[in-house]
């Protein structure tokens, strides 16, 4: 979920040297949209992704699992960057256990089950007890790599370009609002495909992810949510996640 800038209307409220000198200014308007050099830049190329032992209702071993995750998430998205020649920093992370702590963006909306802050650059991650209660699941590993997808977009002047428009009302923000989620979701699917060879589990483990799926007026139909998400899975890369140029059967 995106929180601050770009949710203002539904919701009141350090790259190495090398790749620096490599990267240009993120494009903006119509192009940071439709012709993005990320879509250009390939499969994701890290492989290998190790994810930490998990205990059931245990804060300490999530917050850890979620910071190794954040590791695999910064080292394949810097390099990714690089080849679109794109400015790349690392976002920062803060879990919290209660709702009511403020994000950078306004206070944690309510429903969230964590929020990413273009402002400041932060993902705040919910660690509510029922994403505890089944840590093993995949359902931290998604939920993270969706947030740092909005983190990608705002590196690469997606969140730029959305927020630059004009728009009349919340109903005539809600379509690009679900382009943007659904995108952050392909991206997800994107990195989790990329690594999934390395983490040893079960494909049934994804498939319960995209049947989980629910309708929202945010991220739009489940069926579009898990269209999203299992496109970026299965080629591995941002190109599969031009949401912007879609049929808007499938936005």
């Amino acid at each position: 979920m995106l929180s601050g800038v770009l949710a203002s209307l539904l919701f009141a409220g350090t790259a190495g040297a090398g790749v620096a000198e490599q990267s240009g200014p993120a494009p903006t308007g119509k192009t940071a949209l439709t012709g993005n050099p990320i879509y250009k830049s390939g499969k994701l190329d890290l492989k290998k992704c190790e994810e930490q032992p998990v205990r059931p209702d245990d804060l300490d071993s999530s917050r850890i699992y979620l910071e190794f995750l954040m590791d695999c998430l910064n080292e394949s998205w810097e390099y990714q960057l690089s080849k679109a020649k794109l400015p790349f920093s690392k976002p920062r992370l803060e879990t919290i256990s209660r709702i009511g702590r403020p994000t950078g963006c306004g206070d944690f909306p309510k429903g969230a089950q964590a929020v990413y802050c273009p402002i400041n650059k932060k993902i705040t991650f919910f660690l509510s007890p029922s994403i505890l209660s089944q840590p093993t699941e995949l359902f931290l590993f998604q939920v993270m790599a969706h947030e740092y997808g909005h983190h990608v977009q705002q590196l690469s002047g997606i969140m730029g370009a959305v927020d630059s428009r004009t728009y009349k009302s919340d109903k005539d923000f809600l379509p690009v609002l679900r382009q943007v989620e659904l995108q952050a979701e392909c991206l997800s699917g994107a990195f989790i495909g990329s690594v999934w060879q390395s983490l040893g589990r079960r494909q049934s483990d994804f498939t319960y992810v995209l049947r989980a799926a629910y309708d929202t007026a945010s991220h739009g139909k489940a069926a579009n949510i898990a269209y999203w998400l299992k496109r970026g899975f299965d080629q591995e890369g941002p190109g599969a996640c031009n949401t912007f140029s879609a049929p808007r059967s499938k936005v």
